[in-house]
């Protein structure tokens, strides 16, 4: 199996319908050489564009995808039909990585049954590599029981402030030698600024002459985590790169952001409605817009 590049460009929840080949295209000319996308996303065709207009061979890029099934959401093709869309769309012989992108959106919710598909998948070249997304520790468990092959990442939110909730699905993957891609690490930065995790990410790039984000992916990467991070600025893509030219976290410094992390972070939600003083049963309705205005906002949250 081909090594996976340790930091992919996503082109998920901000850039879904939004044509991106101009910002693809740019974050290969920064560097980066592992593309992330999804058929849910609806960015494979300009991923494919970009890559067509790319000076990179097929060889130097990596690419990523993710199978999404579902009628009522229009995405309805089956797992053989659903590859060779993407294939096409992408321009493509084979997909480096194919992954499920969500255990509930699979036919008839069937984890296994999906699974033994991409298996096929593998054994006829269509996909180098096949994984996961989005899946708990249950949901892993029991395919890795039935799998013939197991998956080689299982792509989740980690952050700072979920790391207490993803840590036994981190660990179980560590042991069967299951890759963790991590998005949306920078979630203390983007939605939740001002919270327990601030001082201690302070304190490390103090001391290592780093940005607040490069320490988020300095220790999304001590957690042994691959990155999957966006941005249509080139400055902010050359300084996620640069990440990879600093000294590591101590394990102080890990510590100390774990601590605060397991605080929580600020109760942004709780005094947005205090704020807007509506009746609860309104407050109810208008929280979940308001948490999905927030993943848009940050434009890193994946489905």
């Amino acid at each position: 199996m081909r090594l996976i590049p340790s930091i992919a460009y996503g082109t998920g929840t901000k850039w879904k319908w939004h044509d991106v080949t101009e910002y693809v295209e740019q974050a290969i000319d920064v560097g980066f050489s592992h593309l992330d996308t999804a058929q849910f996303y609806e960015t494979e065709e300009y991923v494919g564009r970009a890559i067509k207009e790319s000076a990179l061979s097929r060889k130097e890029l990596y690419v990523t995808t993710k199978f999404f099934y579902s009628k009522e959401l229009n995405h309805p093709l089956p797992v053989p039909e659903a590859v060779k869309q993407s294939l096409n769309k992408l321009g493509l012989e084979y997909i480096d990585l194919y992954l499920i992108h969500n255990p509930k959106f699979t036919p008839d919710q069937d984890l296994e049954g999906t699974w033994k598909e991409f298996e096929k998948l593998k054994a006829d070249g269509l996909a180098k590599s096949i994984g996961v997304s989005n899946t708990g520790l249950e949901q892993l468990q029991n395919l890795v029981k039935t799998a013939t092959i197991k998956p080689a990442v299982n792509q989740i939110e980690l952050h700072p402030y979920n790391f207490h909730e993803q840590k036994a699905v981190i660990e179980y993957c560590a042991k069967h030698n299951i890759a963790i891609e991590a998005y949306s690490s920078l979630i203390p930065i983007t939605r939740y600024p001002g919270g327990p995790v601030d001082a201690p990410i302070a304190a490390a790039a103090k001391r290592i002459g780093a940005s607040p984000t490069q320490v988020i992916f300095l220790w999304a990467i001590a957690k042994g985590a691959i990155i999957v991070t966006t941005s249509s600025t080139k400055a902010h893509l050359e300084e996620y790169l640069a990440t990879a030219d600093l000294p590591s976290l101590t394990e102080e410094e890990i510590a100390a952001i774990d601590a605060a992390g397991a605080k929580g972070p600020p109760s942004s939600y709780k005094a947005w409605l205090k704020s807007i003083r509506v009746p609860l049963a309104t407050a109810m309705i208008l929280l979940p817009l308001f948490h999905l205005w927030q993943r848009t906002r940050e434009g890193l949250a994946y489905l």
